[in-house]
């Protein structure tokens, strides 16, 4: 008993990290081993599919947040951030630009970020 419950949960965790095509699959597979009907079948198949798109979510959220938080410890900027930041100085050149009244660009020529230290 202990071990059908164990292949069963293994094949569980297999299902939900798998793509439609081998989760079909394996929902054939396991109406045939258990004699389900079409429409048994079908009710297992749109169950995995949930709940792997569940799983796939959930994991994405997690590593998206895991992410964050990397890009916090190694103190870099965000691309939101970064765009912030662009507008803020445009915004600044055209004030000092209507100050001084000069109509030659004030703009400093800046060396635009790497895309390995600007988080997307």
């Amino acid at each position: 008993m202990f071990e059908q419950i164990k292949k069963t949960f293994d094949r569980s965790i297999e299902i939900a990290f798998s793509t439609k095509d081998k989760i079909q699959a394996s929902v054939q597979e396991l109406a045939k081993e258990n004699n389900l009907t079409k429409e048994e079948a079908k009710k297992l198949l749109d169950q995995f599919l949930k709940k792997s798109d569940e799983v796939k979510k959930s994991l994405e959220e997690k590593i998206v947040e895991l992410q964050k938080g990397a890009m916090e410890k190694m103190n870099l900027v965000s691309k939101k951030e970064l765009s912030i930041l662009e507008a803020r100085i445009i915004k600044l050149e055209k004030q000092l630009v209507s100050k001084t009244g000069s109509k030659k660009s004030t703009r400093l020529p800046v060396k635009t970020a790497s895309k390995r230290a600007v988080k997307k």
